[in-house]
């Protein structure tokens, strides 16, 4: 070991004395070393060997723990990081929050894909009720982005509410909003959706999005009046992958009947989603026909 005035030798611990004490291998302090998470005390600078402070045993278990719940590394570095213990502690309960969340999307899932695999789907789609209305020529402001499913809702809030506020320039809302699908959004594909409002004024819509430039992709176009198939699903409902079965029985219902496409499907918002409890109709899943 080389001369270092700052470092007590007295105090410090071979990597192989320290992993017995922190009941961790050798190759898992050096990839903690590697990821940023728990840097030895002191590295010679002749051998290149790593020593270890007694004192880091505790850090040592805790990322060790941490790297068992399948935490991020990012997320584990916040936590060791953290200014004092309740501050890691509430961290750490945030990030089991979002564990759960995800954990009880995906028991839902498996859920409805034992029941596509067994044969019940026709059981799921009947829940659904789908009805078919006119929707009369529009004028909509538009914006559009390549979205991945898990940036989807946060997205679908923050695009509706800017056009919404723009609306104010252009005549006011005129009808309820929507979100239309021209490709699959799903973990691995990204659209790209397109966040629609309609509004009462087209010359007033252009020039606001003339104002707006292209740094959101926002656009405005006249809808022609169509014709749509739909069901009405709850906030409870629009959750994935329940919505996902909603898409299915309008799908199934357009084939029944002999329709044909006639553009992308959408998510047509008629409510105030704050204000929504879990059970009130919030959504018409809807697919233009002819």
């Amino acid at each position: 070991m080389t001369e270092d005035d700052t470092v007590d030798e007295e105090d410090l611990l071979t990597i192989g004395a320290f992993a017995a004490r922190a009941r961790l291998s050798a190759k898992a302090l050096r990839l903690y070393d590697r990821l940023g998470l728990l840097a030895p005390a002191y590295v010679d600078e002749v051998s290149g060997y790593r020593y270890y402070r007694a004192a880091q045993t505790e850090r040592a278990r805790l990322v060790a723990m941490l790297r068992q719940l399948d935490m991020p590394l990012a997320r584990i570095a916040e936590i060791v990081e953290a200014p004092d213990g309740a501050a890691a502690a509430d961290r750490l309960t945030a990030y089991w929050t979002d564990v759960e969340a995800r954990l009880a999307g995906q028991r839902t899932l498996a859920e409805y894909l034992r029941g596509r695999l067994s044969g019940r789907s026709s059981e799921m789609y009947g829940k659904f009720v789908v009805e078919t209305v006119d929707v009369p020529e529009q004028v909509v402001i538009t914006e559009t982005r390549h979205v991945l499913a898990g940036e989807l809702p946060a997205w679908i809030g923050e695009s509706l509410g800017r056009l919404a506020s723009g609306a104010r320039e252009c005549g006011g809302i005129t009808a309820a909003p929507f979100v239309a699908y021209h490709s699959e959004v799903s973990l691995e594909s990204d659209g790209p959706a397109e966040s629609c409002v309609p509004v009462a004024d087209e010359a007033a819509a252009r020039a606001w999005v003339e104002r707006q430039g292209r740094a959101r992709d926002t656009k405005v176009r006249v809808e022609p009046a169509q014709r749509f198939a739909y069901t009405r699903i709850t906030k409870a409902q629009v959750a994935h992958p329940q919505i996902v079965a909603a898409f299915e029985a309008v799908e199934q219902w357009i084939a029944a009947e002999g329709l044909e496409y006639a553009g992308p499907c959408r998510e047509v918002y008629f409510a105030d989603w704050e204000a929504a409890g879990p059970e009130d109709p919030v959504c018409d899943v809807a697919f233009p026909v002819k």
